[in-house]
């Protein structure tokens, strides 16, 4: 019989369950199918693989293939009924979730049912009840104790605390907001920076109209302030304090002087403006640069895990973020969906353009000329990937792509073409060094996908290229310039050295 602690103290789950008799009541018997082992106590849940309960040990989970189970709290073992619940942000929580749960009822060929706080799954053929979604919105700092005592399964967050496991949900772009009739057209990081930090109390100050300047922003402890918070290195500090997002946007669009940061996905009848480098760079939020963490306010938007083995139906709600489906009822929430996209270099000049301005003095006419022709016919495909700071492990949305990356080698999906992982690196330090350190982070990305794609043949992994410096996607000055540059992209070229696929 195999079975494993969960690490929760008996007093954490007494306090989910309640106290008194019910804690003490024995209403299972788990029996080692060998007979050499009894484990009774009371059944806190059953996903149809193991049994999780409050024994005089503690909380165990258990494999039911080990074990039969005696007394009145045993399960049905052929259609045991799942409650995943989640809690976090409310924002992301509210307007992706019940899009996502019908797209996954209907994956699943399972008939959705509303009512009260939950989304009920049945069974179309037998009316069977088979699983239930609850939604909590919540600070997270109030969620992941309730994540890792066992009381919730999953919570949706804008970071990634330590000793958790995550999954990317959707992606945000944070853009600065005003109102429809504010002459203002657009404002550097550096000033936003200062405006956000409170050292902007007029506009005239930022390049505006002799006017004050009143900043709104969302409470404190909501994600999307902390990551913004995070950013900026110091806490944000408004004049006015909105619950949501939408009562943000509504706020900023009634105020001609306010300003405001919000996810793109929550604009309202506001007027986004466009945010600009340090050394005029724009910074814009498409697609493509959201999913590439290209553009520097992006906000990925995380589902927590936790340690423990979750319920069957929490496990395959998970695995189905990876299909299509889950990505288009994300995009129809007006998140940004994880979908790769591809575009042809050739339709990127403005990153060509800021590869002739930002060229450092070590950068040469023959480096950029290297640089173009490595480009020529190529296409920029979305999945990009960017290390922790200081360390060579994967930023958590790398990690993610590089999954992403292998269900694609994996599927065949680039027959005809070769890949490259071009390797960049900031302006900071000797041209050689940056060049050098560009190499190694392409290579490191490379064995990390031989890692996690182990029956991908050697021909069909990505070649590696470096090139330094030579490509700024923002202006070195500042940190969060650096982190932009710093980066490994994954570009698409035709192979012509590919016999035909089979069958052509």
């Amino acid at each position: 019989m195999r079975f494993f602690a969960c690490g929760a103290a008996v007093i954490a789950a007494l306090a989910v369950f309640g106290t008194g008799s019910r804690a003490l009541a024995q209403d299972v018997t788990l029996i080692a199918r060998d007979g050499g082992l009894e484990l009774s106590g009371t059944l806190q849940a059953f996903d149809g693989e193991f049994f999780r309960i409050l024994s005089a040990y503690g909380p165990l989970t258990v494999d039911a293939q080990g074990v039969i189970c005696e007394g009145p709290g045993c399960p049905s073992l052929t259609a045991p009924r799942a409650v995943v619940r989640i809690a976090g942000e409310g924002d992301p929580g509210g307007r992706i979730l019940p899009g996502l749960i019908r797209a996954f009822a209907d994956f699943r060929r399972l008939t959705l049912e509303t009512g009260g706080d939950a989304i009920r799954l049945i069974d179309p053929t037998t009316g069977q009840f088979l699983a239930e979604f609850t939604f909590i919105a919540m600070p997270v700092d109030d969620a992941v104790p309730l994540l890792t005592g066992g009381q919730v399964d999953l919570v949706i967050a804008a970071e990634t605390p330590e000793g958790l496991g995550s999954r990317t949900l959707a992606l945000d772009a944070l853009v600065p907001i005003v109102a429809a009739d504010n002459p203002v057209a657009k404002i550097s990081s550096a000033n936003l920076a200062r405006v956000l930090a409170g050292e902007v109390s007029n506009w005239s100050d930022i390049g505006g109209p002799d006017m004050p300047l009143v900043l709104y922003a969302l409470p404190a402890e909501s994600g999307l302030q902390k990551a913004l918070g995070a950013r900026l290195g110091r806490a944000v500090k408004p004049a006015e304090v909105q619950p949501d997002l939408t009562a943000l946007a509504a706020a900023v669009a009634r105020d001609p002087w306010a300003m405001a940061v919000t996810g793109m996905s929550s604009v309202g009848a506001a007027r986004a403006i466009t945010l600009t480098d340090t050394c005029g760079f724009p910074l814009l939020p498409t697609p493509l640069a959201v999913k590439a963490e290209d553009y520097p306010l992006t906000l990925p938007i995380h589902l927590l895990t936790p340690k423990r083995r979750l319920p069957l139906m929490a496990r395959e709600f998970l695995e189905f973020l990876s299909y299509p489906q889950a990505q288009t009822a994300i995009a129809q929430s007006g998140y940004v969906d994880r979908l790769p996209e591809r575009l042809p270099m050739t339709l990127d000049g403005l990153r060509l353009i800021n590869a002739i301005q930002g060229a450092g003095a070590e950068t040469t006419l023959d480096d950029l000329k290297t640089l173009v022709q490595a480009m020529d016919g190529a296409d920029r495909f979305s999945l990009t990937f960017r290390f922790e700071d200081g360390s060579s492990t994967l930023d958590a949305t790398s990690r993610d792509n590089l999954a992403d990356l292998a269900l694609l080698l994996e599927a065949g999906m680039f027959k005809g073409e070769a890949l490259v992982l071009a390797g960049f690196s900031d302006g900071s330090g000797a041209a050689e060094a940056n060049l050098a350190l560009s190499q190694q982070r392409a290579e490191a990305v490379v064995l990390a996908l031989r890692a996690v794609a182990p029956t991908v043949s050697a021909d069909l992994l990505p070649q590696v290229m470096a090139f330094g410096e030579a490509l700024p996607m923002a202006c070195d000055e500042t940190k969060t310039g650096r982190r932009l540059n710093r980066r490994v992209e994954l570009w698409l070229r035709p192979d012509f050295t590919a016999g035909p696929a089979p069958g052509n």
